[in-house]
């Protein structure tokens, strides 16, 4: 048996499929120490550069010192902690103005939460359930789906139109849609505003995962709903907490009374241990300053240097394509595995830490180099990005 996996795990290598971790010895940040070395990275999610920010790393050890530094248990035995009530209710306000009644749920994941909403939405009518699900979305809510054992649809990427079609044709009274907002790998957008009105029409929940929208898009970090300006009480949100806020866990955020259901139902919630209540109380600060002038400072500096990489990569003279994103996430597509890891291999000699994405995530094919920003990103270091880029020799 144990001669058998290593036959895969070899077929994995010489195949460009085998993953390799490397080991960061020094806080999230644009520098940072990589295997020893020191490297200029540009592949977290930390969009706001919050990860390492002072006045979290204090907020994180003052939530040590009057909670302690694990929560003991699950939420529902002895493990919901002053802590997390005060988030759930900071974030139930920060998202209020895009869902009524709005009520908010932490956890300890996104995986977790999507499994929650997913499968407790099922519940509420499991015979007559059917999720209509996006072609490109996280791996998280396709596992998910398939945990509830709801029939399940695939539509096409950000086809609304098709999407209206296929709810029609359904005969279920308890259709779900689901959808990332920002696509991970690829960085566009949803077209949410559409989205919204067919699950109106066709009386439909939208789950909508913002991972990589919180805090990054809308004028006060709301997200993508702020970016859309909706409100409706066909939403359920899903935000993350652990990229642009900079810490861990994520939430949901719907109605009251599904937020309850929820609870009653969901075995991601019922059935693990609480979040450490520190992580909850350092969120606090972190709301503050995406909803402040620090975030809407942060954010305009983010789409800067954006735009700037977006603008001088054109200038390139290569058969790479940048997909069409108007997020931090900027997707280089090289083509094969064996070219995208001697594209990432060539920057990593140069000290340029840019992660190279291949399939399943991606499509056979279509292997790139996923570029993110951070607010803490110079523009000196987007321009040694882009040097770096110019300069590999394929």
């Amino acid at each position: 048996m144990i001669e058998d996996i290593r036959a895969r795990l070899e077929a994995l290598k010489q195949a460009g499929l085998y993953r390799v971790r490397k080991e960061a010895q020094s806080p999230c940040a644009t520098q940072v120490l990589v295997d020893g070395r020191q490297m200029l990275a540009f592949n977290s999610n930390d969009y706001l550069g919050l990860a390492s920010d002072p006045r979290i790393v204090e907020a994180l050890q003052e939530g040590a010192s009057l909670y302690g530094v694990g929560s003991g248990a699950s939420h529902l035995i002895s493990g919901h902690s002053k802590a997390h009530a005060q988030l759930e209710d900071r974030l139930a306000e920060f998202m209020s103005a895009h869902i009524e009644s709005a009520r908010a749920l932490y956890f300890c994941t996104g995986y977790m939460a999507n499994l929650a909403v997913i499968t407790s939405l099922v519940e509420l009518n499991k015979g007559e359930a059917e999720v209509f699900s996006e072609t490109l979305n996280h791996a998280s809510i396709i596992d998910a789906v398939r945990l509830s054992k709801s029939a399940c649809t695939v539509y096409p990427h950000c086809d609304h139109a098709k999407l209206r079609e296929l709810l029609r044709a359904s005969a279920s009274s308890n259709k779900i849609v689901v959808t990332d907002s920002v696509f991970s790998m690829d960085g566009d957008i949803a077209p949410l505003v559409e989205l919204i009105r067919v699950c109106e029409e066709e009386c439909a929940w939208l789950v909508i995962d913002d991972a990589h929208g919180f805090g990054v898009l809308g004028a006060r970090g709301r997200g993508a709903l702020e970016h859309f300006n909706i409100r409706s009480s066909r939403v359920i949100y899903m935000g993350t907490l652990g990229k642009a806020a900079g810490v861990a866990g994520a939430f949901l955020c719907a109605d009251e009374y599904l937020i309850d259901w929820i609870v009653q139902k969901a075995r991601s919630y019922i059935y693990t241990t609480a979040a450490p209540p520190a992580c909850a109380h350092a969120l606090l600060t972190s709301l503050d300053l995406i909803g402040g002038e620090v975030g809407a400072s942060k954010r305009k500096h983010l789409s800067e240097i954006t735009q700037l990489f977006k603008s001088e990569i054109g200038r390139h003279s290569r058969d790479w394509k940048l997909l069409p994103s108007q997020t931090p996430i900027q997707p280089l597509v090289i083509g094969t595995n064996a070219r995208v890891l001697a594209a990432s291999k060539a920057l990593e000699e140069q000290g340029l830490w840019v992660s190279a994405i291949r399939a399943p995530t991606v499509p056979e094919g279509s292997a790139r180099l996923r570029v993110t920003f951070s607010a803490a990103h110079t523009i000196n270091q987007v321009e040694q990005l882009l040097g770096g880029l110019k300069a590999i020799p394929i």
